[in-house]
């Protein structure tokens, strides 16, 4: 699986809405046709965001640009959304045409998109979906996963020793969390532990 860590990826902050607002971290969003505009995002089965989405058919992705913090990472991806509500007291966003919200700083654009198909791909569903507006705040670059790791994660977990796995809430003590980590508990990789 090393080999998937060479694949060029950004970050993003994906939010839906029924009576609440919703929104958490992604890093998979394509293009797939310009006529229509049509775009695909994969989301995590267990997220509150891809219920949302389930349900309405409709969402938003903000592109997250290198003015972003670590904290506004935690905030939309280490919480979730089931027990919190992330934008009671969250004020850099603004509601698109389509009701959803999209943030008003640390994104450079934002697109939003009504679900055309919806398919099963294992941990995740993949919507493929029809851009309905595509609208840029801003010409800071997109932050790459890439950079995510290296200079916002990477510092952070050179400092802290311990990380909880988001599935089953295994326990990892170190120094640093080895990229290729499977945990031993529910095997899922580095990618599902957060620091704590």
């Amino acid at each position: 699986m090393k080999a998937l860590h060479n694949i060029s990826y950004g970050l993003y902050v994906l939010t839906a809405k029924t009576l609440n607002p919703n929104g958490c971290i992604i890093n998979t969003l394509i293009q797939l046709t310009s006529s229509p505009k049509q775009v695909a995002i994969t989301v995590n089965k267990e997220n509150f965001t891809t219920k949302m989405i389930e349900e309405t058919g409709v969402f938003n992705v903000s592109i997250l640009d290198e003015t972003t913090s670590f904290d506004l990472i935690k905030h939309f991806g280490f919480i979730s959304g089931k027990s919190s509500d992330k934008f009671l007291n969250f004020k850099d966003f603004a509601l698109a045409q389509n009701g959803v919200p999209y943030l008003t700083k640390h994104a450079n654009s934002y697109i939003s998109a009504v679900v055309k198909q919806k398919i099963d791909v294992g941990s995740h569903i993949m919507f493929v979906a029809e851009v309905t507006d595509d609208v840029v705040l801003g010409n800071e670059k997109s932050l790459t996963y890439a950079k995510y790791l290296s200079d916002l994660k990477k510092p952070l977990n050179q400092m802290q020793g311990k990380y909880r796995c988001k599935v089953c809430g295994y326990v990892y003590e170190g120094n640093q969390l080895p990229d290729d980590f499977i945990c031993p508990i529910c095997k899922h990789p580095a990618e599902d532990f957060e620091l704590i």
